[in-house]
């Protein structure tokens, strides 16, 4: 089988960073509408969120993430109670890449045609995912469009969700504070998460996700399904009780997301993860992946990291892991630039 990859999937991450470079800057010129008023931003676009000055004292970030592809393997399993764990998921462990705590969702949903039942299940995963987050959903929209949303089978339909956080200025997590020498903690991931499903269902394409695969001891689309772990809780442990200077979320360009960490400083990232869940393995023999493509596209069973002062390592892994996570050093910031992950350059 030729060698897949993300771009030959149909998701190009290079173009895709041209089209936010893009916007953003066109985006970061409506900063000047708030100028000298409430609300003004008070960081530029391209980190893991928003924010802004609401006065009080406090700070409010925003983070708007959805399902992505993800939601067609849900249509084809007819299974739609967990995709909304991964909305709210996408979302909460993104702000509080900023040291923010989530507090509010708003979701959106869009539909093929009306089904009551289906919005019902998604439900269920909303609330689910909140629950585990301790945020509230205090709104949002539902839209049908069968004009634009074409599923499978008629279940059509898309999940996103707008999230708010709050944070102090003083305990902003932006990785200005990261220096040579920080340990990087890596925090286990429940699977695939919620990125590069495009790729991984061009891998299985002609297979049936109800096939039973003894190495994942599960069907195919039951793995795939996998909700995305809410790292929240203890995320504001950590934050409360140690010197934390910088997190990351493993989404969307998986482990080379860590450099906008940097704000460009002469830093690299150097990782050293463990052997992955099964799920990678499978992928990437199924599609002849190479091993820099897996690590830019996947979060090959690493969902969060940490970076922070080696003498924190041990206590933020013990956080994580009264709370169910595994926690590991996966690496050492150093001199340099970049991203390295088993030695490839990823970033």
């Amino acid at each position: 089988m030729p060698k897949l990859s993300y771009s030959k999937a149909g998701v190009d991450l290079e173009r895709v960073r041209v089209i936010q470079r893009s916007l953003g800057e066109q985006m970061g010129a409506t900063f000047a509408f708030r100028k000298g008023r409430r609300g003004v931003p008070t960081m530029p676009i391209g980190h893991y969120g928003g924010v802004i000055d609401i006065g009080g004292g406090d700070w409010l970030t925003l983070h708007t993430d959805g399902v992505g592809t993800k939601v067609l393997v849900a249509q084809e399993m007819k299974k739609f109670d967990t995709v909304g764990i991964d909305c709210v998921a996408m979302t909460v462990n993104d702000l509080i890449c900023l040291g923010s705590e989530p507090v509010a969702l708003l979701d959106y949903i869009a539909l093929e045609r009306e089904d009551d039942a289906l919005v019902k299940e998604l439900g269920k995963g909303l609330v689910e995912g909140a629950r585990a987050a301790s945020v509230a959903i205090v709104g949002g929209e539902t839209a049908v469009m069968n004009d634009v949303i074409k599923g499978i089978g008629g279940r059509g339909f898309d999940l996103a969700a707008m999230g708010v956080g709050i944070v102090r200025p003083e305990c902003i997590i932006d990785g200005s504070a990261i220096v040579e020498g920080d340990a990087i903690l890596g925090v286990a991931s429940s699977g695939l998460h919620s990125n590069g499903y495009t790729l991984a269902r061009r891998v299985l394409k002609g297979r049936s996700l109800r096939e039973w695969d003894p190495s994942l001891g599960s069907t195919l689309g039951d793995a795939l399904l996998t909700p995305t772990s809410i790292y929240v809780k203890p995320a504001m442990e950590a934050l409360k009780r140690l010197d934390v200077h910088g997190i990351a979320h493993v989404t969307g360009g998986s482990f080379s997301k860590l450099s906008r960490l940097t704000g460009g400083r002469n830093l690299i990232f150097d990782i050293a993860l463990p052997q992955p869940p099964e799920i990678f393995r499978l992928l990437s023999e199924s599609g002849g992946i190479a091993e820099r493509e897996m690590y830019r596209t996947f979060n090959m069973g690493t969902g969060l990291c940490l970076c922070l002062p080696e003498s924190e390592l041990r206590r933020a892994a013990r956080i994580f892991g009264h709370s169910g996570f595994k926690a590991y050093r996966i690496g050492t910031v150093k001199k340099g630039k970049g991203v390295k992950v088993n030695g490839v350059p990823i970033g």
